[in-house]
């Protein structure tokens, strides 16, 4: 049943609102109200309804019949149900693709995606509209190095015979999907003898002398773009931390990068000789 809502309050746009507006709206309340993301009780019937607005506004024709008769226009003898059955601009249930929306337009082509259950799949995490539109796809897990994921790579695969270059994105995190028409691939990625990763951020515990804590000076820290020469400060007490802004990991989308952090283990001798024992009795009569 189409709905009886003003169009324009739906997509919350006025009626001088301009073809781009009109599309900017429906785009994120598309987004927004798509059951396979939004999980309300009322998400189903609300994004037909706005599927149903968008498919009126965005035509040049029907927006001007509408701004005349309301939705008369489009009832019985006022020139027809735009939307066929059910009053879905998607010809009968928006699971089903062949309505009249340009979502290549709307949505930028999506990465490539060749049609909308694609392009809704790319910002949902899965298919579109479930098993009714294709297949359950593949899906790999492919184990890849703390090296891998940090620095981007590229693996080959076999899939039904043929073989694929599969390009690992700098920045890869455990769980980081990669999709193809045919199959998907997550990555499992190794942990690191020398790094810790939260999120886009590395965190090395470096040890460093009881006397350099002290006394302060220099000591070589690695980071994930190699070794580096840092100045301890004097007086650095055991569990120091140290941020060295930018040289986390880089950002999956973007050229951001996170931050490395540097918490300073503070290395006390199990053994002294006598002449070290003596100095330091005598550095804590001085005190």
């Amino acid at each position: 049943m189409a709905t009886t809502r003003d169009y324009y309050d739906i997509l919350g746009v006025s009626k001088s609102a301009t073809t781009a507006e009109i599309k900017s709206a429906y785009r994120k309340l598309a987004l927004k109200w798509h059951p396979d993301r939004n999980k309300e009780a009322d998400a189903h019937e609300k994004f037909k309804e706005i599927n149903e607005a968008y498919e009126v506004l965005s035509n040049p024709e029907k927006k001007a019949k509408f701004d005349q008769f309301g939705h008369a226009a489009f009832n019985n003898g006022g020139g027809g149900n735009p939307f066929g059955a059910g009053g879905n601009p998607f010809g009968g249930g928006y699971y089903q693709a062949g309505g009249n929306i340009n979502f290549e337009d709307l949505f930028g082509g999506a990465g490539g995606f060749s049609d909308p259950f694609d392009i809704f799949g790319s910002f949902f995490g899965g298919g579109f509209g479930g098993q009714q539109h294709r297949q359950q796809k593949i899906h790999y897990k492919l184990k890849i190095s703390f090296d891998e994921a940090i620095h981007g790579a590229e693996k080959t695969i076999v899939h039904q015979g043929k073989e694929y270059t599969v390009k690992i994105p700098a920045g890869a995190d455990e769980g980081t999907q990669v999709r193809y028409s045919d199959f998907d691939i997550s990555f499992a990625v190794q942990s690191s003898k020398i790094f810790k990763r939260d999120g886009y951020d590395i965190i090395v515990d470096h040890e460093v002398p009881l006397t350099l804590a002290i006394l302060g000076g220099n000591t070589i820290v690695p980071t994930l773009s190699g070794d580096l020469k840092i100045k301890v400060r004097s007086g650095t007490q055991p569990g120091t931390v140290v941020r060295l802004t930018g040289k986390g990991v880089k950002h999956l989308r973007g050229n951001q990068h996170g931050d490395l952090y540097i918490r300073y283990n503070i290395k006390i001798p199990t053994r002294l000789s006598g002449k070290q024992k003596e100095l330091l009795k005598k550095f804590e009569e001085l005190n």
